[in-house]
């Protein structure tokens, strides 16, 4: 006779693995479509893990509305998913967002809150991020002018591997 008790968790056990299994492969479908172009079939994949919290999936729906990839070119939306990922602490979201705030597009231009977005990525090892926040440091955009902070920033972006960071470190 088997334990009612240990065919429960073993269904659980096996029911959450397959769960993992099949969000990885839709995950990874919507990837590949993207990378191909297919905007629609990338949609189709990010759109219910988005809808179910899924911060990667949220960000990448941010990506193709700010960038009009299978739909009309939406800052507004595009921001609503970036936030939703950056309220889960995902530093690519964050670093997108902090871009959306320092160009003002679907959002009124901050560059308080995009130094600030910017820093969170950076701290996270965000190269973009880090670059982005040099700059800000050299521009004197929501922070006070500082060239050492500039130069700092630019330098960890280079090391992490982010080209334009060797030129803007090197000016």
């Amino acid at each position: 006779m088997t334990n009612p008790i240990k065919t429960l968790l073993l269904t659980v056990v096996l029911l959450l693995g397959s769960s993992q299994i099949g969000y990885a492969q839709d995950f990874n479908k919507g990837v590949e479509a993207h990378k191909r172009g297919d905007y629609a079939a990338a949609l189709k994949e990010f759109r219910p893990l988005a809808a179910q919290g899924d911060a990667v999936a949220q960000t990448n729906l941010g990506y193709m509305y700010n960038h009009g990839q299978g739909v009309t070119q939406d800052y507004k939306e595009a921001v609503k998913w970036y936030r939703l990922a950056v309220e889960q602490g995902l530093a690519e979201a964050q670093a997108s967002l902090g871009w959306m705030y320092e160009y003002g597009r679907g959002v009124i231009q901050d560059y308080k809150e995009a130094v600030r977005l910017y820093r969170l990525a950076a701290e996270q090892g965000d190269a973009k991020a880090q670059n982005n926040l040099g700059a800000m440091y050299h521009n004197g955009e929501g922070v006070i002018q500082d060239m050492v902070y500039a130069h700092m920033w630019f330098n960890i972006a280079a090391s992490n591997g982010y080209e334009d960071a060797v030129n803007n470190r090197d000016m």
